[in-house]
């Protein structure tokens, strides 16, 4: 076996492979079976940077999204706060470049589909290659995509988990785009800017990928931007409509709080413990911050929250200024019952301890007696239900 590059020798990984007699191409296999002009890599190249542009985007949204939920340890503490609607923007990008993101793969796959009936299959080891790579890159693509649909339904009708599945698959089809890119490089060059001719069929072909863009993109984008919200006639969610005029994930009877203790006190553990009852709160210096509510799903909801400053609570437990928190839930179960916060949001003057919204006293479903409302910061993590804080040091 020849394994070197000798003159115009064969190459490494360019070995033919044997080859089935032409007897054995049947079926769809046949030439002319697909019969559209429009199979050819002028429209894929169109096609395919709009849809690198839309996984990019949701890589990159997604790759924020998870840092802010579960940060690595040497960035946790240092979480911006600012700016107010930042989960907000990010999280909503996200989905909407999800959704965008479906029909612009179909078309990329009805583009190129004439491609998995090649024959032969595989030309060389490295034609093999090749398309095994393409077969990851679009099984993940797939996946990833179905899977984050279901998520904004809040359904979940597999056995691992959503959310780090979806992180891991995200750095696979990542990282199998650069490979792809990087192999059709110069395929792509010759494509990328507009012939001199141009193919009949094309141009209502990417007029019709961009209006279904365009319509799933306006009729599901209106669950994060409030302009669209008239429009918003397949998004699973509707932020303005829910008890107290705001949506709610998990309600009171799922976590188990409909029964909130009568002698309920906040405790504050801290270098002076503190041991709050709800007239003592009441009694502290009550602040009203215009604050989103921003869930995974891309849904994001303003309302006007009151409460004490968390901040002041901490001052008056002798909290230091670097302090971190472990925020703990009446959920007895459940994977944000208790959840942490780095000091940058801590001493934010707009993070509260929540005892109202919209000038309403919480009700159950929203975090009754008191719950955390802090800026740029994950909806699960807004824990709702507090009994008690810890100051971790």
């Amino acid at each position: 076996m020849n394994e070197t590059s000798t003159g115009d020798g064969p190459r490494r990984f360019d070995i033919p492979l044997p080859q089935p007699p032409d007897a054995l191409r049947i079926g769809p296999l046949r030439e002319g079976t697909f019969r559209s002009p429009l199979h050819e890599a002028r429209t894929a190249v169109v096609v395919g940077r709009r849809l690198g542009a839309a996984i990019l985007l949701c890589f990159l949204s997604g790759l924020l999204s998870h840092v802010l939920q579960e940060p690595p340890g040497w960035l946790r503490d240092h979480l911006p706060s600012r700016p107010v609607n930042g989960y907000r923007v990010t999280q909503g990008l996200h989905v909407i470049a999800g959704i965008a993101a479906v029909p612009l793969l179909g078309a990329k796959l009805w583009t190129v589909y004439p491609k998995l009936f090649e024959w032969p299959p595989a030309r060389s080891v490295r034609h093999l290659a090749e398309r095994l790579a393409i077969a990851v890159l679009v099984a993940a693509t797939l996946l990833e995509l179905f899977t984050g649909l279901l998520n904004t339904l809040q359904w979940y009708p597999w056995p691992f988990p959503f959310r780090q599945t979806h992180f891991w698959l995200g750095w696979i089809i990542t990282g199998a785009l650069l490979l792809h890119v990087t192999a059709k490089a110069t395929a792509i060059g010759e494509h990328w800017w507009r012939g001199r001719a141009a193919l009949p069929g094309r141009r209502a072909f990417l007029g019709t990928v961009t209006a279904s863009v365009a319509a799933v993109t306006v009729t599901t984008a209106g669950q994060s931007i409030p302009g669209l919200r008239a429009v918003d006639l397949l998004a699973p969610r509707r932020p303005d409509l829910g008890s107290q005029g705001l949506p709610v994930n998990r309600t009171a009877a799922q976590a188990g709080t409909t029964a909130v203790p009568a002698d309920w006190r906040l405790t504050v553990d801290g270098p002076v413990p503190l041991h709050l009852s709800m007239a003592e709160l009441l009694t502290m210096p009550q602040h009203t911050a215009p604050l989103p509510i921003a869930c995974v799903e891309g849904w994001s909801a303003s309302a006007d929250w009151t409460g004490v400053r968390l901040r002041d609570l901490l001052d008056r437990a002798g909290a230091p200024a670097d302090a971190r928190l472990r925020i703990v839930s009446l959920e007895s179960s459940g994977p944000y019952a208790v959840t942490e916060m780095a000091p940058t949001y801590a001493r934010d003057p707009l993070t509260l301890l929540a005892l109202r919204v919209n000038g309403q006293v919480l009700d159950a479903d929203h975090g009754y007696p008191a719950r955390i409302i802090a800026p740029n910061r994950p909806g699960v993590l807004q824990t709702k239900w507090v009994s008690r804080i810890e100051v971790l040091g």
